[in-house]
């Protein structure tokens, strides 16, 4: 069925006939004088016969304009839409650290970092349901996705980060504070953080035990993750193997920002357990089982807009049309 979202804008369809009427007529030519009243008939048969045409198509151009401006759209039958009234941001440590390859995934060993885009990339695709939001934090914290329903682009917006986007640091408490106040604007719900870091808190203006307390005041639970192999391992830097061990990761402060929260601390030293972890809390906050009825629409008015200026290229003094002209008359 086709709607028209402004349709009070088809009272503009008189306005080029008032203006013709309201202006005065414009100031006659050169008078243009022929040896024969035949010749000056036939001429002026011809200038009519154009400017009716010419007439015609202005009139169905302004039309197709004017029908383009209300905003024509189809619309498509009720869709079920699954809503939770939950809130969850993601806040994703990005700091050099991230980069440390000690995570077994499969037959291979990755990144930390690999490893959180590919497992928490999913658990965000599956969050239908859930408003859901993505902030990276190293040095300083940043929102990189404000909270949508659409967990596609979400995803896609993990999958794109890299490693020091925000620095080489790790500011925690910032991270806790930028997605507390982005969860807090909105109305009355469950509003969740997973916090997912691999080191202590080395940046930022905000302590993290200041941060969970002003989360817990908001009513934001949050869940906290920290990742990272239990045994040494090395990284590569510059082509060179450097110890890498596992004592930076500051699993006290973590374990007490989930326990004033409300939430729950998960270590995460493979691919596994990490899964794991992001499996245990789709069970702490489940999916939504509610639904509401979504009736989507599309956007028609390119079509009458394009039709409206291909028309509006005849009423164009074409020198190429002349010739046309001239073997009308």
């Amino acid at each position: 069925m086709i709607h028209f979202a402004w349709p009070w804008l088809f009272v503009l369809l008189p306005l080029p006939w008032l203006l013709r009427r309201a202006l005065p007529p414009a100031a006659p030519g050169a008078a243009l004088y022929l040896p024969h009243d035949l010749m000056l008939s036939a001429a002026a048969h011809a200038r009519g016969a154009l400017r009716r045409w010419r007439g015609w198509i202005g009139a169905l151009a302004w039309l197709l304009l004017v029908a383009a401006a209300a905003r024509p759209q189809q619309i498509a039958p009720p869709e079920s839409l699954h809503r939770s009234g939950r809130a969850l941001m993601l806040a994703v440590d990005v700091s050099g650290s991230m980069s440390i390859q000690d995570m077994p995934l499969g037959a291979q060993t990755v990144s930390r970092f690999a490893a959180v885009k590919a497992i928490a990339g999913d658990f965000v695709s599956r969050r239908e349901g859930d408003e859901v939001g993505l902030v990276l934090f190293g040095t300083h914290a940043y929102l990189l996705t404000p909270l949508t329903f659409d967990t596609t682009t979400v995803a896609r917006q993990l999958e794109g980060a890299a490693i020091g986007l925000a620095g080489r640091e790790t500011a925690l408490g910032d991270a806790i504070v930028l997605a507390t106040r982005h969860l807090q604007e909105l109305p009355a719900r469950s509003r969740v953080v997973v916090l997912l870091t691999d080191g202590v808190n080395t940046a930022g203006a905000v302590a993290p035990m200041d941060a969970a307390k002003l989360a817990a005041s908001a009513g934001v639970r949050i869940y906290t993750i920290g990742i990272g192999s239990a045994a040494s391992q090395t990284m590569s830097v510059f082509g060179m193997n450097l110890p890498a061990p596992d004592d930076d990761l500051d699993v006290a402060t973590l374990q007490t920002i989930a326990r004033e929260t409300g939430g729950k601390f998960f270590r995460a030293s493979d691919a596994g357990q990490l899964a794991a972890a992001y499996r245990s809390i789709d069970a702490l906050e489940p999916l939504a089982r509610g639904a509401s009825l979504l009736r989507p629409r599309e956007e028609l008015y390119p079509w009458p807009l394009g039709a409206a200026m291909l028309l509006a290229l005849f009423l164009l003094p074409w020198p190429a049309l002349r010739p046309f002209a001239k073997a009308a008359a």
